[in-house]
This record gives C-alpha cells, sequence and structure tokens, in this order.
C-alpha cells in the first residue's frame, strides 16, 4: 500500500474515508459512493454537443434508501481539505441538505450550509445526523418522518427497461410538498421550468401518499385536474395506469364515477351539465377527493372571477397542489394569492445549468416595415379594391388590422434559407399572430419549399383549433421522434403550452408577445433534450422582438447568444450584436390558448378574442378606422432589414439608405480584379496578406465586416466578398475541403504519411474556421502542438521551405474552382 502522503484520492477513500464512515456506524447500504447529480451543461459547438463535467457527489449519506441527509467531498491526503469545502456546499445545496463535510482522510471539516464551518475530530453517525436534519427541516412529527424516509417508486421504466429514477430536483420537489402537507397546508404550489418533469412529480407524490398512514389506512382519493385532453391523457397512459392499474379513471360522459381511486378530469368535463341536471362535479361531495393535482393552475382557474375557479372552491376541503412553470400575477390574475408562495421552484436557468434542458441561441431578424412602419400611398387601394385608410402602420398593427402578402412571403423565403443552411428536416414550430396569419404562411413556406413539398406531402402543415381532428392527426406525427413530416408546423396559440416535443430544433416567433408567462411557455416547446436524434440545443427566431423579455429580471434562463440577424436578399445571416433594453409598457393581456378537447358532455374553454388574439381598445380604433376586420395589401417592397447603412451624398448633406452589399461591390469592381484574380490571390499566405491590406485600405472592406454582416457561417471571406460583389453562389468551407480530398487525392498521397496527416489536419481546420488556417504560424496550436514543434513537423515535408510550399499548393487547391 502506498504510504499516506503519496494516496491518491481512490486509495485515500478506500483506506481512510470510508473506514471512518464505517466506524462512526454507517452501513455499506447508507453509504452511496460517486452519487450523480446532473447530466452536466449542453455545450454547442459549430459541429456537434458534447456535455460539460456532470456533478458527482464522492459520497452522499443516506439514513434510509433515498434520503439522503449530508454529502462527503473527498481529497486526496496531500491536497489541503480546504479546496474540498465549496464543491462540498455546492453538492449539498443542489440536494437540499443542510450539512456537508470535506475531508483528505486526515482532517474532516463540516459545512452547515448558510452558517458555519469546523474542523470536527470524526463523522456523526446516522442517528446523530438524522436528528440534525429533522431539526434543521423543521420535521417534528410522526407524518412528516414517515414521508421523509419513504423510497421513491421505481416501478416505471424508460425505453431501454431501466427504472425511470426521479432526479435529484423531483425528489426535492415531492418532499417538499409532502412536508407542507404533513402540516397540514391545503393550498401548495410548485413552479417547475417547462420541460423538467412535473408529471413525474406527480406521480412520485401520488406513489407516496399511498403508501403512508396520512388516511388513516385508506387509500388516498385524488383528481388530477386540467384543461386539455393531452395534458391529461399523458399522465393518465403514460405514468399512473402502467403502474397503478384499474384504479386509474377518467371522468367523463357527464357520469360520476366513484368506484377508483385516481381519477384524472378535464374542466371542461366537469363543468358539464344534462339537460336538467346539475354541472358534474357537484355530484361528487366536496370532501370526496382528498388531494387534487392542478396542471397548468396559471391558466383557467388562476382568476378568481373564472368559472372554472368555482371547481376548486366547491372541492375547498381537498389538499390542492398547483403545477407550473409560469405562475402568473396580474390585477386579474394571481396563482400565488390562491396557491401561495411555491414550496419549491426550479427554473429554465437551473434546468440549463444541469445539462436536463436544452441551451438556445437567438436570431433576431427585422423586416424594414417593421423598423419604419408601412405607410399607403395617396389612393393606394387594398387587394378587396378599397382605399387603405391614410395612416403609419407598424408591427402593431400587422396581421392584425392589416396584413402585407410580400411580408409573409419575406418571412417564408428567409426561413426556407435557414433551414436549408442548418438542416431542411429539423422541426419548427412557427407561431403567428391568429390562425389566418397561419393559413397565409403555411402557403408560402408551402411555395417557398415547392422541392420538398414534392417529396414530403405535409412537410408544413397548419396545427391550430380550427383543423380539428386533422389538426391533432398531424400534431401526434409532428411530436414523434421518428417521424419526417410534418417539417414544420405553424399554429397561433395552441401549441404554446402542454405539449411535448422534444425533437424540436427552431421557434419561430411570429406574433408579437408582452407576457412573461406566454413567452416562457413558447421557448418551453423547444428546451427538451432528444439525444437520440443528436439534438442539443435549440435556435429562437424572433421577428417583432418578443426576446425582448430575456432583459426582463422575470426570466430566469439566459440564452447561449443572441444574433440580430441582418442578412442579405439570399437570407444569409449577419451581424451578432447583444440587444439591450427592457419591454415596452404595453402590457399584452394573452388570452388562454383554445385547447383541443373532447368536451365529453358539455362545456367551454373561456373566449379568446378574436382569431386568438385579444382585441386591444387600441386594435378596436384601428379596426373602426380602417371599417375592415384587416386589411389585405400586395405589391409592397419588403426586405430582411440587414446590411442597410446611411451613406452621405455628393452635397455633403443628404443621408441615403445604402446596403452594405452595395457599398462592397461598387468597391471591390474598381480593383479590376476579377472572381479568379481573388480567390488566386487569397489562396496563398503572402498573396493573402496583401489582398487584406489593399481590401482594408482601398476598400475599406475587412474580413471581420465580411464575417459579420454576411453572416454565412460554412462561407470563406472570400466567398462571401465574390457572392455580394457579383452574386456568385456561395461555396462552403466543408464543400471546398470535400472537393480537395475527391479531386487531389493524389496530392495528398504525393506526401509522406506524417505529412499527409498535418494537410489533412489544415483542411479540418479550414473547414472550420477558414483560410486564416491555411499558414505555418497554424502549426504552432493544438491539435499540432501535440504532434510535435514547427521544425519536427517541418522535417515531414523535408524542410520549412518544402513545408511553405506544400500549404500554399494546398491553398490554390481548395481555392481552384468557383
Amino acid at each position: 500500500m502506498a504510504s499516506a502522503a503519496g494516496m491518491d484520492e481512490q486509495e485515500t477513500r478506500r483506506a481512510l474515508i470510508t473506514p471512518a464512515l464505517t466506524s462512526a456506524g454507517w452501513s455499506r447500504d447508507q453509504v452511496r459512493e460517486e452519487y450523480p447529480i446532473n447530466d452536466g451543461k449542453m455545450e454547442a459547438s459549430a459541429r456537434r454537443h458534447r456535455r460539460g463535467p456532470a456533478l458527482v457527489a464522492d459520497y452522499v449519506l443516506e439514513y434510509r434508501d433515498d434520503a439522503p441527509i449530508a454529502v462527503v467531498e473527498a481529497k486526496r491526503t496531500s491536497v489541503d481539505v480546504a479546496s474540498g469545502i465549496e464543491q462540498a456546499k455546492r453538492y449539498a445545496t443542489r440536494l437540499g441538505l443542510p450539512v456537508a463535510y470535506a475531508t483528505n482522510g486526515r482532517e474532516i471539516w463540516e459545512i452547515e450550509i448558510g452558517g458555519n464551518r469546523r474542523r470536527v475530530s470524526r463523522f456523526p453517525s446516522p442517528e446523530e445526523l438524522w436528528t440534525r436534519y429533522c431539526k434543521d427541516k423543521g420535521i417534528t412529527s410522526a407524518l412528516e418522518r414517515e414521508f421523509m424516509l419513504a423510497p421513491f417508486d421505481n416501478r416505471l421504466r424508460n425505453t431501454d427497461l431501466t427504472p425511470k429514477r426521479p432526479r435529484y430536483y423531483q425528489r426535492r420537489a415531492v418532499n417538499e410538498v409532502l412536508l407542507a402537507i404533513a402540516r397540514g397546508e391545503k393550498r401548495i404550489l410548485l413552479t417547475l421550468a417547462t420541460g423538467t418533469g412535473k408529471t413525474m412529480v406527480a406521480f412520485q407524490l401520488v406513489s407516496k401518499l399511498r403508501r403512508s398512514s396520512w388516511k388513516g389506512g385508506e387509500m388516498p382519493r385524488v383528481l388530477y385536474l386540467a384543461d386539455r385532453n393531452i395534458l391529461v391523457d399523458q399522465p393518465k397512459d403514460d405514468y399512473f395506469e402502467p403502474v397503478f392499474g384499474d384504479v386509474v379513471h377518467k371522468i367523463g360522459g357527464g357520469r360520476a364515477q366513484r368506484a377508483r381511486q385516481i381519477f384524472f378530469a378535464l374542466y371542461q368535463s366537469l363543468d358539464s351539465e344534462r339537460g336538467d341536471e346539475e354541472a358534474l362535479f357537484t355530484q361528487y361531495r366536496p370532501d370526496y377527493f382528498d388531494l387534487i393535482i392542478v396542471d397548468e393552475c396559471h391558466r383557467g382557474s388562476s382568476g378568481s372571477e373564472s368559472k372554472w375557479r368555482t371547481i376548486l372552491e366547491y372541492f375547498e376541503p381537498a389538499t390542492q397542489l398547483g403545477l407550473t412553470a409560469t405562475p402568473v400575477q396580474d390585477k386579474e390574475r394571481d396563482t400565488f394569492k390562491y396557491f401561495k408562495a411555491p414550496v419549491y421552484e426550479y427554473s429554465l436557468k437551473d434546468g440549463i445549468e444541469d445539462g436536463f434542458l436544452a441551451p438556445y441561441r437567438v436570431r433576431r431578424v427585422h423586416l424594414n416595415v417593421d423598423v419604419t412602419g408601412f405607410r399607403p400611398e395617396p389612393g393606394q387601394l387594398d387587394i378587396d379594391g378599397d382605399e387603405i385608410p391614410d395612416k403609419v402602420y407598424t408591427q402593431r398593427h400587422f396581421e392584425r388590422s392589416l396584413a402585407i402578402q410580400e411580408r409573409t412571403e419575406e418571412v417564408a423565403r428567409y426561413l426556407t434559407d435557414y433551414l436549408r443552411q442548418t438542416d431542411r428536416m429539423g422541426k419548427t414550430i412557427v407561431f403567428c399572430e391568429n390562425n389566418d396569419h397561419a393559413h397565409r404562411m403555411v402557403a408560402a413556406l408551402n411555395q417557398a419549399n415547392l422541392d420538398i413539398v414534392a417529396q414530403f406531402r405535409d412537410y408544413v402543415c397548419r396545427i391550430t383549433d380550427d383543423d380539428g381532428s386533422a389538426g391533432l392527426e398531424l400534431l401526434d406525427r409532428f411530436r414523434k421522434d421518428d417521424t419526417d413530416e410534418p417539417v414544420i408546423a405553424v399554429t397561433s396559440q395552441m401549441l404554446t403550452t402542454g405539449v411535448d416535443i422534444p425533437s424540436v430544433r427552431n421557434i419561430v416567433i411570429l406574433r408579437r408577445i408582452r407576457s412573461m408567462p406566454q413567452f416562457k411557455q413558447i421557448i418551453g416547446r423547444g428546451t427538451r433534450l432528444c439525444l437520440d436524434i443528436e439534438k442539443g440545443s435549440f435556435d429562437i427566431i424572433d421577428f417583432v422582438e418578443a426576446t425582448i423579455l430575456f432583459n426582463d429580471p422575470e426570466f430566469d434562463g439566459p440564452p447561449l447568444r443572441i444574433v440580430n440577424d441582418r442578412t442579405d436578399e439570399q437570407g444569409a445571416l449577419i451581424d451578432s450584436t447583444d440587444d439591450e433594453g427592457m419591454p415596452d409598457s404595453e402590457a399584452e393581456e394573452v388570452s388562454e390558448p383554445v385547447a383541443p378537447f373532447e368536451s365529453q358532455g358539455g362545456g367551454a374553454l373561456p373566449g379568446s378574442g378574436t382569431d386568438g388574439y385579444v382585441v386591444t381598445d387600441e386594435d378596436e380604433a384601428d379596426a373602426i378606422q380602417s371599417s375592415k376586420r384587416r386589411i389585405y395589401v400586395n405589391g409592397v417592397t419588403v426586405f430582411i432589414w440587414n446590411d442597410v447603412h446611411y451613406q452621405l451624398q455628393s452635397d455633403g448633406k443628404t443621408l441615403k439608405l445604402v446596403r452594405y452589399r452595395e457599398i462592397v461591390h461598387d468597391q471591390v469592381l474598381e480593383l479590376n480584379l476579377s472572381p479568379t484574380d481573388l480567390r488566386t490571390q487569397w489562396a496563398t499566405v503572402k498573396s493573402r496578406e496583401a489582398l487584406r491590406r489593399r481590401l482594408r485600405e482601398q476598400c475599406e472592406i475587412t474580413e471581420e465586416d465580411l464575417l459579420r454582416k454576411l453572416d454565412h457561417p460554412e462561407a470563406d471571406p472570400i466567398d462571401l466578398l465574390i457572392n455580394a460583389a457579383w452574386e456568385l453562389p456561395l461555396v462552403s468551407r466543408a464543400e471546398r475541403a470535400h472537393r480537395v480530398r475527391r479531386e487531389h487525392a493524389a496530392f495528398l498521397g504525393s506526401f509522406a504519411p506524417e505529412a499527409r496527416v498535418i494537410l489533412d489536419t489544415l483542411l479540418d481546420k479550414f473547414t472550420e474556421q477558414g483560410a486564416s488556417e491555411l499558414s505555418a504560424s497554424a502549426l504552432r496550436v493544438p491539435p499540432f502542438r501535440q504532434m510535435g514543434r514547427v521544425t519536427q513537423l517541418a522535417n515531414h515535408f523535408g524542410g520549412v521551405q518544402h513545408m511553405h510550399e506544400a500549404i500554399d499548393d494546398l491553398g490554390r487547391r481548395i481555392f481552384d474552382v468557383a
């Protein structure tokens, strides 16, 4: 055995720490080594997604199975024990444990979370730590202790038949609710970000309650209540019925079934009336249910005047648990007023940091008419031949009181080009202003994608409350990970909440949003990971400044990157600048989305204004002015407000809007260089530097500007320059590298194996980062550094000069074709 001073961490744990725990009375079953806490944050790169390091506690001490009460962080004997204190504290905080320990086998430090830290001579016994845990948590009753020590239910199975185990925050959520129940609280709230598994929490909670003495040996009667079939059927079919079987029942058909124990119901079904009979919920005694779980409790029943609130108030004796990702607090609806403050919260930011949710990028795209507004020419007519009222129409009017056909078509063209550049089959949800807007957007997207629609008939589809059973059938297909179509689902409000679609890669926002809850719900459509199809992140494409809500203190999940997109006529993405600013004072009250459901006996959802949006006083005035519900206009010039600059005219006074592409075109033509000349000069190190200098000094064109303002991330700056000046097709760096490997295999094969590896790696570096990597200086950094010093690498080519010549020759072959 190694001396104590020379032990590594594993040896320290085996020889010193584990024996110390054993001597303190901890059994093997109570000591969990290498305890996984999270999965590690997903880190997005240009080529693939990878996970950051996961949080894994060296030891978690459990009083009983599934009842952790302390964390121990281990260090090797030669490491200062203080280096493990913050780590231990971090793990214990995540797990909600009041105490943690850090040790190197020689010293043991006890850390009270939020309190003192001190050196101790030994680990406490299980009974000592359990007593401290109960004191810190305020656990005094036998029922509280029973709840905390009850194991979690592992009868559910993943697709690979392994047990579906609750995550650490789900365990904490369940236990906090149980403590509240044990203390007699009747209104309880949990706030868990979209995609973090509220259904699993509900299932585990019910399972623990059914195995407890809460109701004195009687099985508790549970009602799971929601306002959409999908919110009821998915937990019933996937979680509760597989484990609890026939005791599970969905209420419907106007009949009050009582011979079950776990009930699922829609508000609409419970509120239904048949003939002269009273509403279905009144056929149950007010004290019939012991626990009511209210899913998406920020909707429907959250308003004090809501018809559905009557149902909850009727069952006032029951313990009522509200589940939501987005509690609402305003003058008409207040989740907190009814359910009180949440007993536990797990935010979008927490989920992303833990690697349970997908991080995201934001692309902000500006249309010229949205930026400057649209004012009709005097006497201009709409498509019906009526004169358009003379006024400035801005973004708040578009698709509500006035619709510009070219605006819809430009969005469709941009989105089509974006998908061509990224993943043509990447599932995408487009949120439109209303159902009519969604209809016209589907038509425009179909027209822009005729090539692929010929192969996939349902490549683009509309899914709204107007589409009935056909829309629901398309939704079922869209939700599946292994379906090729639909790819683009266009909606207005129906997909904002309650629908799990892990494979969604793009969220496109075309409807103005001023409601933080609705914004979070829309973002939540993309946050679920789907590693089976290598989805580790997603993109938000924002045409209407909705993502300005990221700057609101209520938002809790920062994006990976915000890109203010400005593109060329072909949809090239440009200008990566972070936006600042706060939402304006206009507070749009968002109505509840119209839900797909079967009434099963009557009832209706609350009204949602016209076409899925709420009509404000301002909109009413606009509608009166225009004397039409909506004006349709065509013949308007619409483009992405991208590389537009103000340029001083020859009079020295007038400013004219000029596109960056026009500036590049004019300046490059003055060089009297053809596209072939430009590629030839760009191919080799010395001539490339000379061309860079000439472009910078004579044309005021820099490589950085080309990359920033004509942001085709897959193309090299010289190709962007040629595309802007002559509108020649772009060739991606990956395609150029592929052509070299295919068409110049003999050239690559003429070198020694070691030199071939270097050239092949340079091709990879070029594909990733561009022509700046085609130089000897690139050989000084990884991965070349691991291959040897530059002089050693040069020897594989027969010397430094031969190496320079080989790299330049490689560059010529890369850029030898258009």
